[in-house]
C-alpha cells in the first residue's frame, strides 16, 4: 500500500542491494508472477482483436494511481500487494480457462463443419456428374484435359450400363487399349463386370493450384486416370489459414489399386481434402447421404453460431476490464521492483533510502505512518545530510504541452539537479527554428491545420500504435511549427513558392505589363528613404528579378547564420550560468570563457560582419571608386587606367582601408572568414579601417582557446587530485569527487546520465527522469579523454553547423 501511494513521483528510491543479480533478490517471485500476468492479459488483448472489439479505457494512468492510492489508503476496501496478486491470478486464470476451452472447441466445430459444407460440394458435383454416363470412346488416353459429355450405353436388355461402378455393368479400362467393337460385345455379352468397375477420389483443391494438379496426376499415372473438375461458385474458408479461398471439386476414375494409392499421396501433397462418396452408380445413396449431411451443417451452424456468440460474449467483458487490470499489474510489478531494493534488517523489517520531491515530504511521510499506523508504532523518516549523497536525481513537472520537448531534451541527456532546463528555450526556439527552415505560408497551413487537428480529436486510446501515439504526444509541438513555418512565409512572401502581393510594392517597370525580360526596374523613391521599404516581408518584386536566387540564397543564409550562432551562444551561456551556480570556477573559466572565446571570436564576428555590410551605402562607396566629376582623378582617370583602390581613396570622401579596393566593393563573406584562418593579416576588400588588425587578434583568441579548452580543466584536476593526496598524506593520488565539498570542478557533462541503479517507486507519473548516482571523476587518463572528446565536439559541433 505504502509503495503505491507515494509512487506517483514523489520518490525515488537507491539500490541497497546492487551486489544482488536480479534473480537474487527478495521478491523475484513476484515479479515472475506479475510476468505470468503480463502474458495472460497479452493473450487476451490478441483475443480480443480477432474478435473486431476496441479495448475500452479505464481513464488516465493519473487518475487511475489516483483512485488506487485513496482505496489503499482506506484500509481493507481494497485488495493490495499478495492478495491483490492472488486474486487477480484467480480472476485471470479463471477467463484463460474459459476462453481456451472456446477456442478449441470453435476450432473442432469449424473443422468440422467446413468439411461438411466441403463434402455437400462434392455431392452437389457428383450429382451434376450423374447426369450421363461417360461416352466408351472418352475413356481411352487417360483423363487430362478429356471433359467430354457422358451419354449412356443401354444393353440389348435395355439395362442402363454406367461405366462409374455399381449397377449392372461397367466399361473396360481407362487405358483405352483394344477396339470399341470388342468393348461394346463384352459389355454386351455380360462379362465379368466387378472386375471391370471403375475406383473413384473425389474431394476437393485451391482453384489456383487446379493446373499443377492435373498436370501431376496426368504424369503419375501416365494418363491412366480420368479427372473431372467442377468449380465451386461460392469461396470456401480454409481450415489451415482462415481464409476464404476458391476451390474446385475433383472426381478421379482410375483402375489400379496401385494408381489409387499415387493418387492419394499427390492429395496430401496438394492439401486436396478427400471424402468418401458412395458409388456413383446408385444415385438413390448420394441424394440420401446429401440430404443427411445438409441437416448435419445446419446443426453445426447452429452450435458454430451459439459457441462464437459465448467467445464475443467472454471478449467483450474482458475488453472492458484488461486495460485497468494491465494498468495493475505493471503498478504491481513496479511496486516489487521497488521493494528489491530495499535492505532486509532485522525482525523482518525492510529499509529504504532515496529522494523525495520536497514538495511532497509531508505527503510521504503521512503515507509512512498511516500505513504503520495499525502495527502501534509509526515509520522513521530521516533526512540525511546532502554532503554524504551523490548528486540527486532530477525531477520535471510537465503537463500535455511541454512534455514533448522535455523528452526531445533527454533525448540528448537529462539536466542535472538544478541544473538550467533547455526544454523551457526549446518550447520556443526548436519551432521557430524550424519555421525558419520550412517557411512557406502554404505548407505550413496544412502542418498547422494537421496540428489543430491532433489537438482536437485527441482521446485516449489504448489500441493506438505507438507511432500515432508519439505524434499525438507531439500535436501541440507541430502546431507551433505549422504556426511560426506561416510566419517564416509571410516573412519571405511566399505561398507554395509564388509571391504574394500583400502592399503596395517599392519597384515600378516603366511599361508595367509590357515590360520585356532583363529589363530593369526603378524604385519609385530615393535609395534609403522610409518609403521604399517594404511593410512586411520580402517585396515580391524580388520573386520576378533576375537574380531571385541569388538574393534569397544570400538573405536565407545570413538569417541562418545569425540565429543559429545565437542559440550556440545562448547554450554555452546556460553553461556559464550552471557553473556560477555550482560554484565550480574551474568550468567557468576554463570551459564556458574558452567556448565563448572561439564561438563569438570566430563566429559571433561573422555576424558583426554580416550587420556591418547590410548597414554600408555601398551605391555611394563604389561612386568614389568611379570616374567621376567627384573624383580627384577627374579627368586623368578618363584617360589613364587606376586600380579600384586608387580610386576609392580619391574619390569624394574618400578611404583607404587596404586590400585590392580600399573598402569600396562589398565583400564575399565566406571567403573573408574562411581568409581569417587560411591569410591571417590581409583583408581583399575591407568594410572597416583596422579590419585586418582586428582579424588577427580574433584569431589569435580563438586558436588559443581551443588548447586551454582542451588541456586547462585536466591540469587543474591533475593539480587538485596531487594536493588532495598530499593533504591526506597517502602515497598517490585520489579519486576526487564531486558534491563532496570540493568546489574546483564538478561535472561538466551536464546532460550525463548518472542513474546509479536508482528508480522511482511505481514509475512516476509526471515525466520526473532518474539523474543522480556516483558523479566521480575518474584517473587522468579517463579525465583528458572525456575533455578531448568535449573539445572535439564543441569545435566541429560550432564549425560543421555554421
Amino acid at each position: 500500500k505504502l509503495i503505491g501511494q507515494i509512487g506517483s513521483g514523489a520518490v525515488q528510491f537507491t539500490d541497497l542491494n546492487a551486489e544482488l543479480t536480479a534473480f537474487q533478490r527478495r521478491y523475484v517471485s513476484m515479479m515472475k508472477r506479475c510476468d505470468e500476468l503480463e502474458r495472460k492479459l497479452k493473450y487476451f488483448a490478441a483475443e480480443i482483436d480477432k474478435c473486431g472489439l476496441p479495448i475500452q479505457t479505464a481513464g488516465s494512468v493519473d487518475e487511475f494511481l489516483r483512485e488506487s492510492a485513496e482505496m489503499g489508503a482506506g484500509g481493507e476496501q481494497a485488495r493490495s500487494g499478495l492478495g491483490l496478486l492472488e486474486h487477480l491470478e484467480a480472476t485471470l486464470e479463471k477467463h484463460e480457462t474459459h476462453l481456451k476451452e472456446l477456442n478449441a472447441f470453435n476450432a473442432t466445430l469449424f473443422e468440422g463443419y467446413n468439411s461438411k459444407v466441403e463434402l455437400q460440394q462434392v455431392l452437389n458435383k457428383a450429382r451434376d456428374l450423374m447426369t450421363g454416363v461417360i461416352l466408351p470412346g472418352s475413356l481411352g488416353g487417360g483423363g487430362r484435359g478429356q471433359h467430354g459429355h457422358l451419354a449412356a450405353v443401354q444393353a440389348d436388355d435395355g439395362a442402363a450400363l454406367s461405366p462409374l461402378g455399381g449397377g449392372a455393368s461397367s466399361l473396360s479400362s481407362a487405358g483405352g487399349h483394344g477396339d470399341e467393337n470388342s468393348a461394346t460385345s463384352s459389355l454386351l455379352g455380360r462379362t465379368d463386370y466387378d472386375a471391370m468397375r471403375f475406383s473413384t477420389v473425389a474431394g476437393v483443391v485451391n482453384a489456383e493450384d487446379r493446373a499443377r494438379f492435373e498436370r501431376t496426376l496426368f504424369r503419375a499415372t501416365r494418363g491412366n486416370c480420368l479427372l473431372e473438375f467442377m468449380e465451386v461458385d461460392t469461396p470456401l474458408l480454409d481450415p489451415r489459414t482462415q481464409l476464404m479461398v476458391h476451390k474446385a471439386v475433383f472426381v478421379v476414375f482410375y483402375k489400379s489399386r496401385t494408381i489409387g494409392l499415387k493418387i492419394r499421396k499427390i492429395c496430401d501433397a496438394f492439401g486436396a481434402r478427400t471424402y468418401p462418396v458412395p458409388d456413383l452408380g446408385h444415385p438413390g445413396a448420394v441424394e440420401e447421404l446429401r440430404a443427411n449431411n445438409a441437416l448435419e451443417i445446419h446443426e453445426s451452424s447452429l452450435v458454430l453460431a451459439k459457441n462464437v456468440e459465448q467467445r464475443e460474449a467472454l471478449a467483450r467483458f474482458l475488453a472492458r476490464n484488461v486495460s485497468e487490470w494491465t494498468w495493475t499489474v505493471v503498478r504491481e510489478r513496479g511496486i516489487y521492483h521497488s521493494l528489491n531494493m530495499f535492505k532486509a534488517d532485522v525482525a523482518g523489517m525492510l529499509r529504504a533510502e532515496g529522494w523525495v520531491v520536497e514538495a511532497k515530504i509531508n505527503e510521504v511521510r503521512g503515507a509512512l505512518n498511516k500505513s504503520h499506523e495499525n502495527m502501534g508504532h509509526g515509520m522513521l523518516l530521516e533526512p540525511v545530510p546532502v554532503s554524504q549523497w551523490p548528486t540527486p536525481p532530477t525531477h520535471f513537472e510537465v503537463n500535455k504541452f511541454t512534455q514533448p520537448f522535455q523528452e526531445f531534451v533527454d533525448t540528448y541527456g537529462v539536466p542535472r539537479y538544478k541544473e538550467a532546463n533547455p526544454a523551457l528555450f526549446t518550447a520556443v526556439t526548436f519551432p521557430f527554428l524550424f519555421g525558419i527552415m520550412y517557411g512557406d505560408i502554404g505548407h505550413g497551413s496544412a502542418l498547422a491545420l494537421g496540428g489543430a487537428y491532433l489537438c482536437a480529436s485527441y482521446v485516449d486510446d489504448p489500441k493506438r500504435g505507438e507511432m500515432m501515439e508519439g505524434i499525438y504526444q507531439a500535436r501541440y509541438m507541430i502546431l507551433m511549427m505549422g504556426c511560426f513555418a506561416v510566419y517564416a512565409g509571410l516573412l519571405y512572401n511566399d505561398l507554395f513558392s509564388l509571391p504574394l502581393t500583400l502592399f503596395t510594392s517599392a519597384y515600378k517597370w516603366p511599361n508595367g505589363e509590357e515590360t520585356e525580360e532583363e529589363e530593369p526596374a526603378e524604385l519609385k523613391c530615393k535609395y534609403g528613404d522610409s518609403g521604399c521599404v517594404y511593410a512586411f516581408g520580402v517585396d515580391p518584386a524580388w520573386h520576378i528579378s533576375g537574380n531571385e536566387l541569388l538574393f534569397f540564397n544570400s538573405m536565407k543564409m545570413k538569417m541562418s547564420v545569425i540565429l543559429g550562432i545565437i542559440q550556440m551562444g545562448v547554450g554555452v551561456f546556460l553553461k556559464g550560468l550552471n557553473a556560477t551556480y555550482f560554484k565550480q570556477p574551474m568550468d567557468l573559466y576554463l570551459e564556458v570563457l574558452p567556448m565563448m572565446a572561439f564561438a563569438y571570436g570566430m563566429f559571433g564576428y561573422m555576424i558583426v560582419l554580416i550587420f556591418v555590410k547590410w548597414s554600408i551605402d555601398w551605391d555611394e562607396r563604389m561612386y568614389m571608386a568611379t570616374c567621376n566629376e567627384d573624383n580627384k582623378l577627374y579627368p586623368k582617370c578618363l584617360t589613364q587606367s587606376y586600380s579600384v583602390g586608387e580610386l576609392c581613396k580619391n574619390g569624394k570622401d574618400g578611404i583607404e582601408f587596404g586590400g585590392e579596393s580600399n573598402g569600396c566593393e562589398p565583400p564575399n563573406l565566406i571567403t573573408t572568414l574562411i581568409n581569417i584562418a587560411l591569410a591571417p593579416g590581409s583583408v581583399d576588400q575591407p568594410m572597416y579601417a583596422g579590419q585586418s588588425q582586428v582579424q588577427t587578434v580574433i584569431l589569435l583568441v580563438a586558436f588559443l582557446s581551443v588548447p586551454v579548452l582542451l588541456l586547462g580543466k585536466p591540469i587543474a584536476i591533475k593539480m587538485a587530485m596531487n594536493k588532495q593526496a598530499r593533504e591526506a598524506g597517502g602515497g598517490g593520488p585520489k579519486r576526487a569527487r564531486n558534491g563532496g565539498g570540493l568546489a574546483l570542478y564538478g561535472d561538466d557533462d551536464s546532460t550525463a546520465d548518472a542513474g546509479g541503479g536508482a528508480s522511482t517507486a511505481g514509475g512516476g507519473s509526471h515525466g520526473g527522469d532518474a539523474h543522480g548516482g556516483e558523479d566521480e571523476h575518474g584517473d587522468f587518463t579517463e579525465i583528458v579523454i572525456h575533455q578531448a572528446i568535449e573539445t572535439i565536439e564543441f569545435v566541429l559541433g560550432m564549425v560543421s553547423n555554421t
